[in-house]
């Protein structure tokens, strides 16, 4: 059985108000890696400034 099989699985087992807790948790786990990735950007165009500053003339 895959993961996604065995995810489909016990989730569908689930009583409803408990399958609504894990959208949320999945959608915290998305935006949690959202958020690292901008900062993550955000970095890179601080440390980068100059150079990138120099290409947009």
């Amino acid at each position: 059985m895959s993961l996604e099989e065995k995810l489909l699985k016990e989730f569908s087992d689930l009583p409803e108000d408990k399958k609504i807790e894990v959208i949320d948790f999945v959608e915290f786990l998305k935006n949690k890696n959202n958020k690292q990735l901008e900062s993550m950007m955000d970095l890179i165009i601080e440390e980068n400034r100059e150079a990138l500053e120099e290409l947009a003339k």
